[in-house]
């Protein structure tokens, strides 16, 4: 286990942001939503921020096999490699597009998750945002599904655990999209309480509100489902609310959000309207309960949003409240 380092107080710490150029290197196909640009303009947009002065560029590593297994079938992971590495456009499992450097490139964004759990739990950092391609919360441990090859939030789970003694996990996942994967890799888990705002009925057609966990994890999943069209009374409210009183009585060690900003207004593949400023005010909140819950242990993976402009912008505002935060603004 990595020891806690206690050499920075509070006002030394910054927030990390987990980054690297071979997240452009996973090549979907020419009209993709899912692009290299997206994490090109959202690196632009956070190292021109007013804040940029307050954020820690920190480069992946790599996941190992021991990493993925935490939470993937091994045989999966195989096939994944072998998909991959010969040559395919699609994992064989559905409809996950891939190219020659996908496999490194899922590799190093499961790792970068693990790293940002590593600097936040020995606190070298206060918090981090992980600008990780692909998105991961849609895979399950046997399969890829959406634009995701493997769970980067539920590796980044299992490890605190596994490897930094973290006892409870919550993940909070405000994309517009359900996060399946995330939900049937803790769904018999009661170490993982896994709350979910999204499009209803959307891709990839669950997340009802009466999927709540099942055996030892009956009452640790949470899903709000919302209509086309709905934006911050919704979403919000679900977080200040529901959210918020389940977490206080679970008592995380750690909270983990899965950061998708296909929920802005005007992405292409959803239907809510929140605005740059509600993402601010979510990750606010989640900062608040972190501080109250889990000592401040926050980690931030990017998952969807596919509207250029309004990624990066929304980005900024999301990385915004995690710098000011830690910054004790």
């Amino acid at each position: 286990m990595i020891q806690e380092s206690s050499t920075a107080t509070s006002i030394d710490l910054k927030t990390g942001i987990v980054h690297a150029d071979i997240f452009t290197e996973h090549d979907t196909g020419f009209g993709h939503p899912e692009s290299p640009a997206r994490y090109v303009v959202i690196i632009d947009h956070l190292r021109n921020a007013d804040y940029a002065h307050r954020l820690e560029w920190l480069a992946p590593r790599p996941a190992n096999r021991e990493d993925l297994l935490r939470c993937h079938l091994g045989g999966y992971i195989d096939l994944a490699r072998r998909d991959i590495q010969g040559g395919g456009a699609y994992l064989s499992t559905g409809d996950t597009s891939i190219g020659p450097r996908s496999w490194d490139t899922s590799l190093m964004a499961a790792g970068g998750a693990c790293v940002a759990v590593d600097v936040v739990v020995q606190r070298s950092v206060k918090n981090a945002f992980c600008v990780l391609r692909p998105p991961g919360h849609h895979a399950t441990p046997g399969r890829g599904m959406g634009f995701c090859v493997f769970n980067n939030t539920a590796v980044a789970a299992r490890y605190a655990q596994q490897c930094h003694g973290i006892g409870k996990v919550l993940v909070a996942d405000w994309d517009v999209h359900h996060g399946n994967g995330t939900q049937d890799a803790f769904y018999e888990d009661d170490s993982v309480f896994v709350f979910s705002t999204h499009q209803w009925p959307w891709y990839p057609g669950t997340g009802a509100r009466d999927e709540t966990g099942y055996g030892r994890g009956l009452g640790t999943t949470m899903n709000r489902p919302f209509p086309a069209g709905s934006g911050r009374k919704e979403v919000f409210g679900a977080f200040a609310g529901e959210l918020l009183d389940a977490a206080r009585r679970f008592k995380p060690e750690l909270v983990l959000i899965s950061a998708g900003f296909d929920s802005r207004d005007g992405d292409p593949l959803g239907g809510f309207h929140l605005e740059d400023e509600d993402f601010a005010d979510l990750t606010r909140l989640m900062l608040d309960l972190a501080d109250e819950c889990a000592e401040g242990r926050l980690v931030s993976l990017l998952e969807g949003g596919y509207e250029l402009h309004g990624l990066g912008s929304s980005a900024r505002a999301h990385c915004g409240a995690l710098a000011n935060h830690a910054a004790g603004d």
